[in-house]
């Protein structure tokens, strides 16, 4: 009797022994990561700073000469330039440039403009070549409020407005204000000549 009640004993014993076995292991399985763990390590891509915007530096402004000579169509007004030695004076100061196009000098005879650019006609092509230019920088709107320019020839230039479009002299102003780091170029469809200078 005493030998089947042990049995019974241990028989009830163990399933609930089995049970608190089970239960302090679970309790030894790691839930959460042991302290002093290091924070994971960022992705490669989030741990680099967005990188800022930077704009590409603006271009230098060129001078009135590299302006023209980098257009096709002042290249008869380039070649001139250079005929006359007028090349350094156009990129040693400040000055307004009415440009003729090579339309403009299409207008005249082939035979002329091989004329002006032989070596004994040198002062005459500076004269009708600086005719063209005024001192300082005239933007259209100064332009537009004057009656006449001053040109570095010496002569004065007329200026009007015809038929809603403005005028020096006998040329149309086709194009105003390119820029330039010495000064502005207004584009012109015709060459305009000095007046014969008066004697002393």
């Amino acid at each position: 009797m005493l030998r089947r009640n042990w049995f019974r004993f241990v028989g009830a014993i163990l399933p609930m022994a089995a049970l608190s076995f089970a239960a302090l292991a679970d309790d030894k399985k790691p839930t959460d990561k042991p302290a002093g763990t290091p924070p994971p390590e960022k992705k490669a891509d989030e741990k680099k700073p967005q990188a800022k915007h930077e704009g590409k530096p603006e271009a230098k402004a060129k001078d009135i000469v590299d302006t023209a000579m980098a257009d096709p169509n002042f290249s008869t007004l380039c070649d001139l330039l250079k005929a006359a030695k007028l090349v350094d004076t156009l990129k040693s100061g400040d000055y307004t440039v009415f440009a003729p196009t090579n339309d403009a000098f299409k207008k005249i005879d082939a035979a002329t403009l091989a004329d002006w650019k032989k070596p004994e006609n040198e002062k005459k092509l500076r004269d009708i070549l600086t005719y063209h230019v005024v001192k300082g920088k005239m933007m259209a709107a100064d332009v537009t409020k004057a009656k006449t320019v001053k040109t570095v020839q010496g002569g004065e230039a007329g200026i009007s407005e015809k038929d809603k479009t403005w005028m020096i002299d006998n040329a149309k102003i086709t194009k105003t204000d390119i820029a330039c780091a010495n000064g502005v170029i207004h584009v012109i469809d015709t060459v305009i000549m000095p007046k014969e200078s008066k004697p002393k």
